[in-house]
């Protein structure tokens, strides 16, 4: 690499979490959240599932004082794709800012209200789920809290290593 290439190459800070952003995606788009816990099909629905996961991710990465620089760059791929999906979707320039706004504290909300419901137990998870997810008629709230519980599980065990390399089983 030239003195020049090295100068004006870009680095990219994210390439350590973006595994991890990748999958964190991936299983808020698992047929599960949709066909058998009540999450809503729709871009409420799927953009809730996405905050759903990545907030357990942040929970999970905030007990680790070595992974908040991590979960820092987590949230700037969250913020990233959400401004690419707005800009994508024909929100324009100027409301582009103001709705990621709110998009952040939808995020920082859904993580401080798990925090708190994870930490009472399964009763406690249900009527947060409520009023933080998209469902649909005759969702099965239990079984949505089941399966978040489930998750928050896996990625308890789950080291820090394999939590940024993205290997979380489901």
């Amino acid at each position: 690499m030239t003195f020049l290439t090295r100068l004006f190459a870009k680095r990219d800070d994210r390439a350590t979490v973006r595994p991890l952003w990748h999958r964190t995606v991936e299983i808020a788009r698992e047929k599960a959240w949709y066909a058998e816990c009540g999450v809503a099909d729709t871009v409420p629905g799927r953009f809730d599932a996405v905050t759903l996961v990545l907030a357990l991710v942040m929970l999970r990465m905030e007990r680790d004082k070595t992974l908040i620089a991590h979960s820092v760059r987590l949230t700037e791929l969250f913020v990233d794709d959400m401004d690419g999906q707005l800009r994508q979707s024909g929100v324009g320039d100027l409301v582009v800012g103001k709705r990621m706004g709110k998009l952040m504290g939808v995020l920082g909300g859904r993580i401080g209200v798990l925090r708190e419901a994870l930490a009472q137990g399964r009763e406690a998870l249900v009527p947060v789920l409520e009023r933080n997810v998209t469902l649909i008629a005759g969702a099965d709230k239990d079984r949505l809290a089941a399966a978040v519980l489930a998750l928050a599980g896996q990625l308890d065990a789950a080291s820090d290593e394999d939590l940024l390399a993205a290997r979380i089983a489901r």
